[in-house]
C-alpha cells in the first residue's frame, strides 16, 4: 500500500511527532467532507498518513494530517497550496489544504501502489532501464515545478509513487530556506543511485533513515558500477556527476531531455550504443524524449560540415574569379585571417589560406593540475605529418578527464604573429569536445605553468567548444583582423572507447592554416 509522505526532515519538524491526544479516529470526517477509513503510517516527521473518502465526490483520498496545526504545520500547509497550483501527470494532485488550529491537514490524490523505497526494499535494486524511466517521470514533474518559480524540496524515494498502473508520481513537496532548484536536481542523481543500488548517498538521520551508501575514506559514494555489476558507464557517470558540487547541475528541462533520451534509447534496446550527448536545454517540458543514436548524430553533423566547408570555398571561389576592375570589394569570408600585408582598411585577403609548417620544438602538452604530465613530448606526433602517429590520451572513467581535471590540449608558439585562418585536428574518433584559445606567451612547460596557461587564455571565438562528428574537426573562427602567436587546442570532453569500458582519443594530427 502507498506509503505517502516518507520524505527526509525539514527544519519545521523540530516541532515533533503528531501527539495522540486528540488523535483521529477512523469514521471521523473532516472539514464536513473526508472521512478517513485507514491508518497508513506515520512519515518520517511525524505526520499521520490516512486513506479516506471524498463523501462528496466519491473518491478516495490521502489524508496527510498534523496534530497540532497552527504555526508548527504553516511550512506544510504552504507548500501544499503552492503544489496545487502545478497540475502535471507526474505529480500528486492537491486537493484541500485545512487549518483547524487544533490539527491542520493536507487532502490529495490517492495513489494505488507502492514508494520507490518499499519497492526497492522488497525486489532489491532496479535494472537501469526502470532506474531511467522512473528518474525521467521525477525530472519531468520537477521541470513543471521549477517552471512555477517553486522548489520541491522532498525528492527521495519516499515521496516517489509508483502507481498500479505504471505512473510514476512525486509527493509531498516541502520545501524549506534550505532547499533550492540545485538541491531538487541533486536529489533526482540520489534516486537513481538508490534505484541501481538500493543505498541512498545523501546524508539523512532519524528513525526511517535509508541505507547509507558505501564510502571512501573522504566519505564520498562509491559509483553504482563499484556497488553491482550491469550498471552502464555512461548511466554511472550521469549519476555521479548529478551527485557531484563540482559538476554543474543542469537545469530540470535539460536533465528531463537527456533521461528521456536514455529511456528511448532503453525502449529501442539500444542503450548499449548511446554516447554521452551533454545536457541540451528543451523547448518544453511536454516535448518528445529525443531519440538519437551516434549513427544519426554523425550522419546531421557531417553534412552540416559539409554544408560549411562548400560555403566557404564557394564564396572564396566567387572572390578570386572577381573582376578587379569593377573596384568592388570582395565579401568577407567568415572566420577568415588577416593578411599580413592587407591595407589598415581590414579588408579580408583574396589569398588562399596556406598550411603553416610546424616543427617538434613549436608544440607542447598542456595538462594541468593535478595531470601527472606522463604525455610530455608526445606533442610531436600531432605535427610529424604522419597520420599513423599520434598523441595517446590515458583512458578515463568519465568523459570531461574523469572530472580530474578542465581538461587537456596542445600549445603551438608560431614563433611570431600571423593572421590566421583554420585549425584542423585529426582524431582516432568521432565525439571529441574542443575548443581553440589563444594567449600572449608560454608562462612554462610546468603544472603551474599550465594552471596560469588556462586562466589567462581566451577562446577564439565567443561560441562555447564544439563537438567534432566525425574524426576531422575544423575550426575557422579566428578573428580577420587579429594575429596569433600561441594557440591552444583544448580537449574537453572524450569518446567513449570501442570496448565501453572508459574514455579515450588518439590525436593524430593538428593543422594550422593562415596568411
Amino acid at each position: 500500500m502507498t506509503q505517502v509522505g516518507e520524505g527526509h526532515e525539514t527544519a519545521a519538524d523540530e516541532a515533533g511527532p503528531v501527539l495522540t491526544f486528540g488523535a483521529p479516529t477512523a469514521g471521523e470526517i473532516l472539514a464536513e467532507r473526508y472521512q478517513l477509513e485507514q491508518h497508513v503510517n506515520n512519515d518520517s516527521a511525524g505526520r499521520q498518513v490516512w486513506r479516506g473518502i471524498d463523501v462528496i465526490l466519491r473518491r478516495p483520498v490521502a489524508v496527510v494530517l498534523r496534530h497540532p496545526g497552527g504555526a508548527s504545520a504553516t511550512e506544510m500547509l504552504q507548500a501544499a497550496v503552492a503544489a496545487s497550483r502545478v497540475i502535471h501527470p507526474n505529480l500528486v494532485g492537491v486537493y484541500d489544504a485545512i487549518d483547524e488550529q487544533s490539527r491542520a491537514y493536507v487532502v490529495r490524490e490517492w495513489v494505488d501502489g507502492e514508494s520507490l523505497r518499499d519497492l526497492v526494499a522488497a525486489e532489491g535494486p532496479l535494472d537501469p532501464a526502470r532506474a531511467i524511466a522512473i528518474a525521467h517521470a521525477v525530472a519531468d514533474a520537477l521541470t513543471a515545478v521549477h517552471a512555477t518559480g517553486m522548489v520541491h524540496g522532498n525528492v527521495h524515494p519516499g515521496t516517489t509513487l509508483i502507481a498500479d498502473d505504471g505512473r510514476v508520481v512525486l509527493a509531498d513537496a516541502r520545501a524549506d530556506s534550505a532547499d533550492s532548484v540545485e538541491s531538487d536536481i541533486r536529489s533526482v542523481g540520489g534516486l537513481l543511485y538508490f534505484a541501481l543500488t538500493g543505498h541512498w548517498p545523501h546524508a539523512e538521520v532519524g528513525r526511517s533513515a535509508l541505507p547509507d551508501a558505501n564510502r571512501d575514506s573522504s566519505g564520498n559514494p562509491a559509483a553504482p558500477r563499484q556497488v553491482r555489476a550491469g550498471v552502464p558507464a555512461y548511466l554511472d557517470d550521469l549519476t555521479m556527476d548529478l551527485l557531484d558540487r563540482r559538476v554543474a547541475a543542469p537545469a530540470a528541462d535539460a536533465l528531463t531531455a537527456e533521461l528521456g533520451r536514455l529511456d528511448a534509447a532503453s525502449e529501442d534496446e539500444e542503450y548499449e550504443d548511446v554516447g554521452p550527448l551533454r545536457f541540451v536545454q528543451s523547448s518544453s517540458s511536454s516535448a518528445e524524449p529525443i531519440k538519437s543514436t551516434p549513427k544519426i548524430l554523425l550522419g546531421v553533423g557531417a553534412l552540416v560540415l559539409i554544408a560549411i566547408i562548400g560555403l566557404v570555398f564557394g564564396i572564396r571561389a566567387i572572390n578570386d574569379s572577381s573582376d578587379p576592375e569593377t573596384g568592388a570589394n570582395p565579401p568577407v569570408t567568415a572566420g577568415a585571417g588577416q593578411n599580413p600585408e592587407t591595407p589598415a582598411g581590414g579588408e579580408t585577403p583574396t589569398t588562399e589560406p596556406k598550411k603553416i609548417a610546424l616543427t617538434a620544438d613549436q608544440v607542447r602538452i598542456v595538462d594541468p593540475p593535478p595531470g601527472d604530465r606522463d604525455d610530455t613530448g608526445e606533442a610531436a606526433y600531432v605535427v610529424d605529418g604522419d597520420r599513423e602517429t599520434a598523441w595517446d590520451l590515458a583512458t578515463y572513467t568519465r568523459p570531461n578527464f574523469g572530472n580530474r581535471k578542465e581538461g587537456m590540449g596542445v600549445l603551438i608558439n608560431l614563433g611570431t604573429p600571423r593572421a590566421l585562418a583554420e585549425v584542423r585536428v585529426s582524431t582516432s574518433a568521432p565525439g571529441v569536445t574542443m575548443d581553440v584559445r589563444y594567449g600572449t606567451n608560454d608562462p612554462g612547460d610546468t603544472s603551474n605553468g599550465d594552471k596560469k596557461l588556462l586562466k589567462e587564455y581566451k577562446k577564439v571565438a565567443d561560441d562555447d567548444s564544439e563537438k567534432s562528428t566525425g574524426t576531422n574537426w575544423l575550426f575557422s573562427g579566428f578573428e580577420p583582423d587579429q594575429k596569433y602567436q600561441y594557440v591552444l587546442v583544448f580537449l574537453t570532453e572524450l569518446p567513449k572507447n570501442e570496448d565501453g569500458a572508459g574514455y579515450e582519443v588518439k590525436v593524430n594530427e593538428i593543422e594550422l592554416y593562415g596568411y
